[in-house]
């Protein structure tokens, strides 16, 4: 049994504040309790955003290279510690524990921090224009709230720029997923991060959540979660007119053109889509394939999916673990019997367990086909295992229908050469395009457009959400 019912702040474990709650963890997988977390309320928020900001003015003016070894401090301790960063994230959450929470959960959390400290060593912090000096200073003292699904990979991706950038925080992990954030504080405090840079306490985002977007002493909120919660964090931000970034949802369009390998496009896409158990906001989700085409990729699509090895995320040859925790199992199950009621095609999956699986949130892979554009699967973001296949008579059919949506976060396309991949991702209203089957670009920046957030995470351009830009006149002009 796994015990978080302190919280980080000021540099020292401390005590939640009277009247916290005490929640039961439950592992995803056998539905047992794991352990437990305290949930504080708005006046742990209180005292971490004070320590944030009783800290922020001497850290905003640490030397660059002090922040850089810092970082590098922070990258060697994770690195000692993966092993058991990726063990907590199976408890928590239901990662494979070998397919995916080691090889991907746990080791973005440290991919991050590398790639953040390359990023700063580099970043131009100070530069001249004629006779102005202009600065990217630290934006002060941020609120950072994270989600249950990637939980490592989310908070490292604020915290390592924020860092570097020298500003102050305040973490507010998922109550689900709480045993990662507990490791990665601890890893912090041994880093020699000084008292009160970080700080972190767990809590139902939508008692504290409101909280610390609203705090007068916070200046900017990160939030990564559903398009609800960011419309909160915004409405609660607006009075005091700080800096809002926000990752939200997606239902990102997967386009396979009619040049393409069929078989290595369909299966590539639904591999992918049921990575994570499809509880990835950036999940290619919708499959776009020629309607000539139709019945070949259905097959191929029903044959991919059911080589998929659902089971025990500690099983060597588990592929697809849980869904992360009840009630997000439960939507799952609603969202695949809106589709059979809609009238959408059921290739495989389909609602309930797997065969042979009694306990644990485990849902079917699933797969819909000659689904319309009104459907509920096709325009909600489920969050699960569930694909669903569009046919479509030429390339402008399927760009109208992958824009027409809500969210645009990612896109994918699948042709048969680089350029045409290309000319159709330049038509998509999304902040990322996956040509022809290529991975993320952790350098590179990762956010979406209309519903899916504002702002830009990862790499050096994840920077700027932590910077401020301040111009000094009058100085020499550079030589």
């Amino acid at each position: 049994m796994k015990t978080c019912q302190s919280f980080y702040i000021g540099g020292a474990w401390t005590e939640p504040a009277a009247g916290a709650t005490v929640m039961e963890v439950l592992n995803p997988a056998t539905e047992q309790v794991s352990g437990t977390v305290a949930l504080g309320g708005p006046e742990d928020a209180q005292r971490a955003v004070a320590a944030a900001h009783a800290a922020f003015d001497g850290f905003s003016r640490t030397p660059l290279n002090e922040r850089l070894e810092l970082l590098a401090a922070v990258c060697a301790l994770f690195e000692k510690r993966m092993d058991e960063v990726a063990d907590a994230i199976t408890e928590e959450m239901g990662a494979p524990l070998a397919a995916l929470s080691k090889p991907a959960q746990a080791f973005m959390g440290l991919a991050h921090f590398k790639t953040a400290l390359e990023a700063a060593r580099e970043y131009p912090f100070e530069r001249t224009r004629g006779t102005t000096r202009i600065l990217r200073e630290p934006v002060g003292v941020c609120a950072m709230i994270t989600p249950w699904n990637w939980p490592i990979n989310q908070i490292a991706c604020k915290v390592a720029p924020a860092l570097a950038t020298g500003c102050t925080m305040v973490l507010k992990p998922s109550e689900f997923a709480p045993y990662s954030a507990w490791i990665f504080a601890e890893i912090l405090h041994e880093a020699g991060v000084p008292a009160g840079v970080f700080n972190m306490f767990y809590g139902d985002g939508a008692v504290v959540g409101p909280v610390l977007a609203s705090h007068p002493l916070v200046d900017m909120v990160s939030l990564t979660g559903s398009t609800r919660a960011g419309a909160s964090v915004s409405h609660n931000a607006a009075d005091s007119i700080k800096r809002v970034s926000l990752e939200l949802g997606g239902k990102s369009a997967n386009i396979i053109c009619e040049s393409a390998d069929l078989t290595k496009a369909v299966t590539h896409g639904v591999r992918s889509m049921m990575s994570n158990t499809g509880q990835s906001c950036n999940a290619p989700s919708r499959m776009y394939v020629p309607a000539s085409r139709l019945d070949e990729a259905e097959t191929i699509a029903a044959q991919v999916c059911a080589r998929l090895v659902v089971g025990d995320p500690r099983g060597d040859r588990t592929g697809v673990g849980p869904i992360a925790n009840q009630r997000q199992y439960e939507r799952v199950q609603r969202l695949i019997q809106a589709g059979i009621e809609e009238g959408a095609t059921l290739l495989c999956g389909g609602p309930g367990r797997p065969d042979g699986l009694e306990r644990g949130f485990y849902a079917k892979p699933t797969v819909f086909s000659r689904a319309t554009d009104g459907m509920t699967i096709m325009r909600e973001e489920i969050f699960g295992p569930v694909l669903t296949i569009r046919p479509y008579e030429d390339i402008e059919e399927a760009i109208r229908s992958a824009n027409d949506s809500l969210y645009g976060l990612s896109g994918y396309v699948y042709a048969g050469t680089v350029d045409e991949a290309r000319a159709v991702a330049k038509r998509l209203r999304t902040g990322m395009v996956h040509l022809n089957g290529a991975s993320i670009d952790l350098a590179a920046p990762f956010g979406g457009y209309k519903q899916s957030g504002i702002g830009r995470e990862w790499g050096e351009v994840g920077f700027e959400e932590f910077l401020e830009t301040k111009s000094v006149y009058g100085n020499e002009p550079a030589a």
